[in-house]
């Protein structure tokens, strides 16, 4: 009878405590082909906006990675929703990479990383 109190009451906490993760929504991120190491990586939090109006979408942000490791001319590739934009590319400017030696060369030009947006659906069993 106890294991069986035991259980149900971690099977009850366990299900408190991950259900209104579903709830947030989740954002993913997609690096371009850099061969520059991340530092500091920032992902951005899902809008509030966006949750409440079940927005989902993606936007790719594209930028140069100084030799110190800093983003500069961070730009907008391709959006599917304005209302991811701002915090995407506010993301980026907080993220860092490693920096380059003085003998170093640059591996590319432009970097990108694409954040997809998306609400996680939570699924509940119907009582008898």
């Amino acid at each position: 009878m106890t294991i069986l109190r035991t259980t149900s009451l971690g099977a009850l906490l366990a299900v408190v405590l991950v259900l209104p993760a579903f709830g947030q929504g989740g954002v993913d991120r997609i690096d371009s082909n850099t061969k520059r190491i991340p530092l500091h990586t920032v992902i951005p939090e899902y809008p509030e906006v966006a949750r409440r109006d079940r927005v989902e979408g993606s936007v790719q942000v594209c930028f140069n990675i100084s030799r110190s490791g800093f983003p500069r001319r961070i730009a907008v590739r391709h959006s599917t929703s304005r209302l991811f934009e701002k915090i995407a590319k506010k993301a980026v400017r907080q993220s860092t990479w490693q920096p380059l030696a003085d003998n170093e060369q640059e591996s590319g030009i432009k970097a990108c990383r694409t954040f997809r947006f998306s609400l996680v659906p939570v699924t509940r069993d119907e009582p008898d």
